[in-house]
């Protein structure tokens, strides 16, 4: 993949108090208010007159109100990324109240993306909010908070060729405003893109269950999480995203194929119940005939002995209770 890098990010650390600006702007407005005034009824020469008028009016009316217009407010994890006449200016992270180039605009592609183009299954949730919910992002700002993305379950084949439902969640965050700005239209919807195709990269080299000690979906979540984490990043390292964390939040055969499979589950979980029965049967069968030969109880020969264990064992391995027998004659 090609690296989608428009520009390396410049932060703004050499900028006015906005504060101090307002303050010293609005008194120069003032000023040039009263100087107005005085040069309106003022006892002085034209030329003079027209110069304070002229200088007054310019300041009061019209160059102090558009220096009002450099005046930013940034919150805390907030970004401002400004551009000049077209050209990127900077960007504004830290926060407080500041004074930059009234002539700058910001640029934030989320807020001139028009809603009927977003994803509908797509769902942006703040990473402390337990229910799902769109964001609102700021206008005009970048949120560099840490986010979720929560795509719609999607149906994705196995190793194995199994049609599988699964479905992840991605928690994400905006570390490089001018990447996620000017190299792709919209970084979340390029998230969320790239979230299926790395989804489906990761998932087909995983077999869904397996019985061997190899990697699996469902037994592997963990492992394959953090296989999903590094191939999504790859693949959003040019647009300015970082992703923090990837987790599975659902997983479970396709519904053409779930009933087979979950009588192939429990065909397994008979024949591996069924093994540990036979063993512990004939472990206890062992452990009876040689307590009754080491305590000298009974001599069996091996015909009785044959028929004891096919006793025991059907007894330890019925699946219902049994009914006793009480033999008062002969076993002949």
């Amino acid at each position: 993949m090609n690296e989608l890098v428009y520009s390396q990010e410049k932060v703004l650390t050499k900028v006015a108090n906005g504060l101090a600006f307002l303050l010293i702007n609005t008194a120069l407005i003032i000023a040039c208010l009263f100087l107005f005034i005085f040069g309106l009824v003022a006892d002085m020469s034209s030329l003079v007159r027209v110069l304070v008028l002229l200088a007054s009016s310019l300041y009061g009316f019209i160059v102090g109100p558009v220096l009002y217009a450099g005046l930013k407010i940034i919150k805390p994890n907030e970004a401002l990324v400004l551009t000049l006449f077209g050209k990127y200016y900077g960007t504004l992270k830290q926060e407080g109240f500041f004074w930059v180039n009234p002539f700058v605009s910001a640029v934030n592609p989320i807020t001139n993306t028009p809603a009927s183009t977003a994803k509908p299954e797509t769902k942006i949730e703040s990473a402390k909010t337990p229910t799902t919910h769109t964001v609102q992002f700021p206008k005009k700002k970048i949120s560099l908070k840490a986010m979720t993305l929560n795509n719609d379950k999607q149906k994705v084949n196995d190793s194995l060729g199994n049609p599988i439902i699964i479905g992840v969640v991605v928690i994400w965050k905006v570390v490089d405003t001018a990447k996620a700005v000017f190299s792709v239209d919209n970084y979340v919807e390029y998230l969320s893109i790239q979230c299926d195709s790395a989804l489906r990269n990761v998932v087909r080299l995983f077999p869904y269950d397996s019985e061997d000690d190899e990697k699996s979906l469902r037994g592997s979540s963990k492992e394959v999480a953090q296989d999903l984490q590094r191939e999504l990043q790859s693949k959003v390292e040019g647009a300015g995203l970082q992703v923090i964390e990837a987790r599975i939040t659902h997983l479970s055969y396709a519904p053409e194929i779930a009933a087979a499979m979950l009588q192939r589950q429990q065909a397994s979980a008979i024949i591996a119940a069924r093994q540990k029965i036979v063993e512990g049967a004939v472990g206890m069968v062992e452990m009876a005939l040689d307590q009754l030969n080491k305590n000298g109880v009974v001599t069996l020969d091996e015909e009785r002995k044959a028929s004891m264990v096919s006793n025991l064992m059907v007894v330890l391995c019925g699946n219902r209770d049994v009914q006793p027998i009480v033999n008062s004659g002969s076993l002949y």
